[in-house]
C-alpha cells in the first residue's frame, strides 16, 4: 500500500524542496514529487513541514527510552556507552514502536575512570529487577585500559561483540568535580585510536576540556562526543579541530546542565509536558550541577566558532536515565532543546536541522536515512508550521513514521 504525503513543505535534510508530495511504500521513500497513484492513502500535510526523522548523536538508552524518543520524532539514537550493540538489538531493529539505535558498547577508560564518578556509591546500574536480556544477547566488553597494549587488545573484542564505533574516555574528572580521576594517557589513546582505524572503525572521544580535546585530536579521533566547557575557545583549538576534519557533538544541553541550568523552560512547554511521564519531567527540571563556574555564553561562542570554521556540528543530548542527578535532559525532547541552542549559537534553523538529520547520517555512515530521497528509509517527522524559519516548530508534532509505519502518538496524562 502506497502512502502519499501531499501539500507539505519538504525539508530533505539539506534544503527545502520545490516538491510537495512524498510517496512511501514498503518502508521506503518511493518518490519525491509527482502525482500520487489513484489507490494511495493520502495524508494531507497542508500547513506542515515534512522532515527526515531526527537523529540524536549522543545518548545512553534502552527500549523504553527509544520508545519515548520516537514520540518526539527522533527515529535514530546513537548510543555512546551501553549495551545496544549489533548482536543485542534484533528486538529493536524490527520494532516500529521504538527508535532505531547504534552503539559503541562501552568506552575505553582506565579502571575507576569516567564515568564511575557520576554515580553514588550505592548506585547499581543495570536492568530492572526481573528483566531478562534479549535472546542471543552478548555480554558487554568492559575495556578498562591503562597501557597502549591493553587498549589495542580490546579493539578486536569490541568489534567482535558488535560495537558500531569505538569510544574513548579522555577525562580527568575536573569538570565533574573529581579532579585527579584516572585518565587515558596520550600513548594509550594514540594506540587505541590507531588500532580502531586499522579495523575500519569510526572513533569518537569523550572530552570536556580543551586539553582533553587536544589529546583526542592529536590521536586522530574522527569525532568529539562533547564540547569542551572549561575555558573559552581559542583560535588555536578551533583551527586544530577544523584542520583535523573531526566532527563535534556539542551536547549544549548537557553542558548547561553541568552548570546547574535545568531543563525547566523546556518542561514548561505544553508540547513537551503532554508527552513526558512524571519521572522524566522531574529529571528534566533537575541538573547535573557539577560545574557551576562554567559559562553557557562561552559554550555557545565555541559552537559558533567551530561552525564558522567548517566543522560538522551534530545534534546530541547525552540523555540517559530518569534520575535527577543526571537531570536537565530527556530522550526525544532534549533534541528539540539542542536545536534551539544551536540556533541561539548562530546557526540558521536550516543549518541546525541538518545537524539532526543529514550530517549525523553522513558522519556515522548511515546511508539509508537522514534525508528524504527515493530508496531511503521512510523515517519521517511531520510538524505544523515551518521549523526552517522558526526552529521551535519542530515540537509541533503532527505525525511520525518509522520505516513507513505511522507511529501512535500517546499524550501523557500528568499532574506536572
Amino acid at each position: 500500500m502506497t502512502t502519499a504525503i501531499t501539500n507539505a513543505r519538504v525539508f530533505d535534510g539539506t534544503e527545502v524542496l520545490d516538491a510537495t508530495t512524498v510517496l512511501l511504500n514498503g518502508g521506503r521513500i518511493a518518490a519525491v514529487g509527482g502525482q500520487p497513484p489513484a489507490d494511495a492513502a493520502i495524508v494531507d500535510a497542508k500547513g506542515a513541514t515534512l522532515l527526515p526523522g531526527l537523529i540524536d548523536a549522543h545518548v545512553h538508552t534502552n527500549s523504553a527510552n527509544l520508545a519515548l524518543a520516537l514520540q518526539f520524532g527522533v527515529t535514530t539514537e546513537l548510543e555512546m556507552q551501553g549495551t545496544n550493540t549489533r548482536h543485542n538489538r534484533a528486538h529493536i531493529t524490527e520494532n516500529d514502536t521504538v527508535a532505531d539505535v547504534r552503539s559503541s558498547g562501552f568506552g575505553i577508560t582506565p579502571p575507576g575512570g569516567h564515568p564511575s564518578e557520576l554515580f553514588p556509591n550505592d548506585f547499581r546500574p543495570g536492568p530492572p529487577p526481573g528483566a531478562t536480556p534479549p535472546p542471543g544477547a552478548v555480554p558487554p566488553v568492559m575495556p578498562f585500559s591503562t597501557t597502549p597494549e591493553q587498549a589495542v587488545a580490546f579493539i578486536p573484542r569490541l568489534v567482535e561483540t558488535g560495537s558500531d564505533y569505538i569510544k574513548f574516555m579522555v577525562d580527568d574528572g575536573s569538570v565533574e568535580g573529581h579532579p585527579g580521576l584516572p585518565m587515558l594517557d596520550q600513548a594509550t589513546l594514540d594506540a587505541g585510536v590507531a588500532a580502531a582505524k586499522r579495523h575500519g572503525m569510526l572513533t569518537v572521544a569523550h572530552a570536556l576540556t580543551i586539553d582533553a580535546t587536544r589529546m583526542a585530536i592529536e590521536a586522530g579521533i574522527d569525532g568529539l562526543a562533547h564540547l569542551f566547557m572549561d575555558r573559552p575557545h581559542t583560535d588555536e583549538i578551533i583551527a586544530l579541530v577544523a584542520g583535523s576534519g573531526a566532527f563535534v557533538v556539542p551536547c549544549v544541553v548537557l553542558n548547561a546542565s553541568m552548570m546547574g541550568i535545568t531543563g525547566g523552560e523546556l518542561a514548561a512547554d505544553s508540547r513537551v509536558a503532554s508527552r513526558l511521564p512524571d519521572d522524566w519531567m522531574t529529571t528534566l527540571r533537575s541538573s547535573f550541577g557539577h560545574y557551576p563556574q562554567g559559562s553557557l555564553i562561552d559554550v555557545l561562542a565555541s559552537v559558533k566558532a567551530l561552525h564558522a570554521a567548517g566543522v560538522d556540528i551534530l545534534v546530541g543530548t547525552d540523555a540517559s536515565v530518569a534520575l535527577p542527578f543526571l537531570g536537565g535532559l530527556a530522550h526525544g525532547a532534549s533534541v528539540h532543546h539542542e536545536l534551539q541552542y544551536l540556533v541561539r549559537a548562530g546557526l540558521t534553523p536550516v543549518q541546525a536541522l541538518r545537524a539532526a538529520t543529514s550530517t549525523p547520517a553522513r558522519r556515522f555512515d548511515l546511508d539509508d536515512r537522514g534525508r528524504i530521497a527515493p530508496g531511503l528509509r521512510a523515517d519521517l517527522l511531520l510538524v505544523d508550521g515551518d521549523p526552517t524559519t522558526t526552529i521551535s516548530d519542530t515540537l509541533n508534532t503532527r505525525a511520525v513514521w518509522r520505516r513507513g509505519t505511522r507511529v501512535s502518538l500517546n499524550p501523557i496524562t500528568s499532574d506536572c
